[in-house]
């Protein structure tokens, strides 16, 4: 009886990492945008023979009523192409290299664009800084008015790599000089806690340690992150003279799980700052939309997701025909054949697994924009970005029974074409600001009009934040001055006498 019990429980075992392997397959596949998606099924095809193309692919358009889709928990570890992989090998060999020395102090406060630049809409060229996204990021997270503040001078504090140079006590005591905020070492660590959950993984770290840390707590649960962790734990001095074989040694690895490791290991980014500028920064021409949303003049709203060159997949019928064949032989098979026929049956259900794996990702984008469109159908129909309405990563989540990680993945990284322009999904959200009246007002929608007031100024003679603060009243946004200078600087607009 005991040993029943025991064959039955690693057998479930089993098949709940199989499954976990499988939901890893869908979130790196639903996070990838059009174009590296292509290459991702065309590295697959390469890799699996059983894996074929099939008819031609047809668009897949859905109406506003299409059905939810189920949830699922989706892991944080990221696809890397080659060349990504190569990059942050570099970088964390340069990483390595240059520890002990001291880095230089960026000054704290980085900001925006300027007034002068186009605004009219977010286009899919559009280079936007890393500390533009954190901000982003920051304005759908679940924070108090005083750990907004914190959380934004946080942001402005990191360097150019992503990561924090200074002391906890000395941020503390910098807002409540320069800002007049008091706070305690504890709570700004409170608050950077909170910071280290955005994307990418290991931001607003403050040592390279803690970075590499961030990222592998990101990772699924499974032995490799074990070990992953333990080296840079415990062994971080052998890891950056890198001393392989004295890790491998204490860790009693064999040359085939040394390889393995070492080679996740040099995955890692020592710089997560500067790699989400340079994704950003790409030529315009190699990010390609995923949605087109199509808006008729009579108010009604479709959209297509963008398959570009991605063919229709399919199992191969021979190797199909192959397996089923030998399965039907099993017991007069010699080794060689049971050998075979273990291939063909792995290529098989890979084969498989991956094409499920696409129909997730087409399903999940379907959703998540549906929900979209459905939340924000009046910025749709008539383009005005003071139109959008306060929206969250969780009103989509809720929307679409998706996780949550979910739709801030999707969000991230892919683009919408419409009537009114090209733009990022994350475009789209926005917290919400709730006046003394009870009035919940987008904060999107302030800043535009924000920024229409002081783009009709008097040049010669700028408005001042006090002027700005009645003129918003007036408007219908009754927001205090403190609120009006805050947007004004996200907008990356001086004060007044600098804009004379």
């Amino acid at each position: 009886m005991s040993q029943s019990q025991i064959q039955e429980q690693k057998q479930e075992q089993k098949l709940s990492q199989s499954f976990s392997q499988q939901q890893l397959l869908q979130a790196q596949l639903t996070e990838l945008p059009i174009a590296q998606l292509i290459e991702r099924v065309n590295t697959e095809m390469d890799d699996n023979p059983a894996l074929e193309t099939g008819a031609e692919n047809q668009d897949f358009t859905e109406n506003q009523d299409f059905a939810e889709a189920p949830a699922y928990q989706d892991p944080a570890e990221d696809y890397d192409s080659q060349r990504e992989r190569e990059e942050r090998q570099s970088a964390l060999d340069a990483a390595l290299e240059s520890i002990g020395r001291d880095d230089e102090e960026l000054p704290v406060y980085h900001s925006g664009s300027s007034l002068d630049e186009e605004r009219e809409e977010l286009v899919y060229g559009e280079t936007v800084s890393f500390y533009d996204q954190l901000k982003e990021q920051m304005g759908l997270s679940d924070l108090s008015e005083h750990e907004r503040d914190i959380m934004e001078y946080l942001i402005g504090s990191l360097d150019d790599d992503g990561l924090l140079r200074k002391q906890l006590d000395a941020i503390s005591d910098e807002l409540a000089v320069y800002h007049n905020l008091e706070t305690t070492p504890q709570e700004v660590e409170h608050v950077l806690q909170m910071l280290q959950q955005f994307d990418p993984p290991g931001i607003g770290a403050r040592t390279l340690q803690e970075c590499l840390l961030l990222q592998i707590e990101r990772r699924d649960d499974s032995r490799l992150t074990s070990l992953m962790q333990k080296v840079i734990t415990n062994y971080f001095e052998a890891f950056t003279k890198k001393h392989w074989h004295r890790i491998q040694s204490v860790l009693k690895l064999n040359d085939l799980q040394a390889k393995a490791l070492f080679g996740e290991l040099r995955k890692l980014n020592p710089k997560p700052g500067a790699s989400m500028g340079e994704t950003v920064g790409h030529s315009l021409q190699q990010i390609t939309p995923d949605f087109i949303v199509d808006t008729q003049d009579d108010g009604t709203i479709t959209f297509t997701l963008n398959q570009g060159e991605l063919p229709e997949l399919k199992v191969s019928q021979s190797f199909v025909d192959s397996m089923n064949e030998y399965q039907q032989h099993h017991e007069k098979m010699s080794r060689q054949q049971k050998e075979a026929l273990l291939y063909i049956k792995k290529k098989v259900e890979a084969a498989q697994g991956f094409i499920d794996a696409i129909r997730v990702r087409r399903h999940t984008l379907t959703v998540t924009m549906q929900a979209i469109i459905q939340l924000q159908r009046q910025f749709f129909l008539d383009g005005d970005e003071s139109s959008l309405r306060p929206m969250i990563l969780k009103d989509v989540a809720e929307r679409t029974g998706l996780d949550l990680s979910t739709v801030s993945r999707v969000s991230n990284s892919k683009y919408a074409q419409t009537r009114w322009g090209t733009f990022p999904l994350r475009h789209f959200f926005s917290d919400s600001y709730v006046t003394g009246e009870g009035e919940e007002l987008s904060t999107r929608q302030i800043k535009a009009a924000l920024r229409d007031i002081i783009s009709a100024e008097d040049k010669r003679k700028p408005l001042s934040d006090d002027a700005l603060t009645k003129l918003m009243a007036m408007q219908g946004y009754p927001i205090a001055r403190r609120t009006v200078a805050k947007y004004r600087e996200q907008l990356g607009i001086p004060v007044a006498r600098l804009r004379k």
